[in-house]
């Protein structure tokens, strides 16, 4: 997919955003030296106010947003990912008071030892300063992400789409609210106030003010911020997942994984988009499968071997072992065993999620120790790549690549360590 063309920033907004980033480097300087016990209350302050005073007022503006949606004709997963109601806003809030119940990372010091010539040295956890996350779509990303820059000592600029600005407008209100009822400054949670695609531009140029950016949405956002950030970046690519069916696996256990992994919310970056199938249980496996996909709505895409056992599928295409669908649509290819499918994943995988479903221990091992991604499972869905149910309260997202961070981004990883080392009078010789 080509990169996505943005404007260049004109000067006002590139004023507007240098303002912005200046006040958010301002900030962070407060954050990083708050305390744990004023972090918490910040935090707590903001769900209660989420899923409370500004409860209906969240959700109006999240009608509108998709009422906005619906008439320029987004997708049923683009819709699925901006809904938000009172149910979903209670998990938002819920995820906030998570964070807040976590371990302070800022101030702990790792590898602490005393060196031959008395010197004590060790790592202790900074922030990293001031974080940008340019995202589209889901409005829980706002909470997510002012929450952990919050409990990790930073500032966090949010650069929403414009397909959720009313959404993500309102729920930063939780989070400046919070920052001023603690006598923090409320540019610690700044909010791009504009839908000019411009902005982004001019965010990703401010390197004399922001620390970090991570893009979150679709490839052509990512590349572009990618190839043009003056500012180091942290990529949350595409999820082309898969799960390997093994000849021996539990074939109950394993329909009913499968389908959690690709239809529980098909239009989220953990969703299975690629099924691998051992051909030793293919025959009694995949018209299982066939049922339940069927049930559930989902389009069967199989390759050669698979489609006479799997009724109602159509042809796969070269095109679709490549494909992050974020739909009803699940592609289906018999391999050799494990050997087949590591070979498959290494060739078409996006280093987001792979599970294998054995009861092999030496396969399971196998698959742990040569499969790269983010997060690798056994006998279990891909749906579990996410902070929440890592136990990391929340996530700035899933990280691709492996500078710095990998698989999801909690509080730890949006940390830096520095180098501390305690003397006693030693000079160098």
């Amino acid at each position: 997919m080509a990169a996505i063309s943005q404007p260049e920033a004109t000067p006002p907004v590139d004023a507007m955003v240098r303002d912005l980033a200046r006040q958010a480097r301002n900030a962070s300087r407060a954050l990083a030296v708050a305390n744990t016990e004023t972090k918490r209350a910040v935090l707590t302050r903001a769900a209660e106010l989420l899923e409370g005073e500004l409860a209906e007022g969240i959700v109006d503006a999240n009608a509108r947003d998709l009422a906005a949606a619906a008439e320029n004709g987004l997708s049923e997963a683009m819709i699925d990912r901006l809904r938000l109601d009172r149910d979903r806003l209670a998990k938002v809030a819920a995820g906030v008071r998570q964070v807040a119940a976590l371990p302070d990372p800022i101030g702990t010091t790792d590898d602490l030892r005393t060196l031959p010539n008395g010197l004590r040295v060790g790592r202790m956890r900074i922030p990293l300063g001031v974080i940008a996350i340019i995202y589209e779509s889901r409005p829980n990303v706002t909470a997510d992400a002012a929450a952990l820059c919050i409990m990790s000592g930073n500032a966090v600029i949010l650069r929403g789409g414009s397909e959720a600005f009313h959404s993500n407008r309102a729920i930063a209100v939780a989070f400046t609210r919070a920052l001023a009822d603690a006598d923090l400054p409320e540019a610690g949670v700044t909010l791009v106030p504009t839908t000019d695609r411009a902005a982004t531009t001019a965010l990703i140029a401010q390197d004399a003010y922001v620390d970090l950016v991570i893009p979150r949405g679709g490839e052509g956002l990512i590349r572009f911020v990618t190839e043009h950030s003056r500012v180091p970046v942290i990529q949350h690519y595409k999820g082309v997942c898969h799960v390997y069916v093994d000849g021996d696996a539990d074939l109950e256990r394993a329909v009913a994984i499968a389908v959690n992994a690709k239809a529980q919310r098909p239009g989220v970056c953990n969703a299975m988009e690629t099924l691998l199938v051992d051909r030793a249980c293919a025959a009694e496996f995949l018209p299982r499968l066939a049922e339940a996909m069927g049930a559930a709505g989902v389009e069967l895409r199989a390759d050669e071997e698979s489609r006479p056992l799997l009724p109602g599928s159509v042809a796969a295409t070269a095109e679709d072992w490549d494909t992050e669908y974020l739909a009803l649509v699940l592609s289906v290819r018999i391999v050799d065993g494990i050997d087949g499918a590591i070979a498959h994943v290494r060739e078409h995988g996006s280093s987001h999620t792979e599970s294998i479903l054995t009861r092999d221990e030496a396969k399971a091992a196998r698959w742990l120790r040569e499969v790269d991604a983010s997060l690798v499972l056994v006998n279990a869905s891909t749906r579990f790549n996410d902070g929440f149910e890592l136990g990391l309260g929340a996530e700035m997202g899933i990280s691709t690549t492996k500078m710095h961070a990998y698989g999801p981004m909690g509080l730890e990883e949006l940390c830096a360590r520095k180098w501390i080392a305690h003397g006693d009078g030693q000079i160098r010789e």
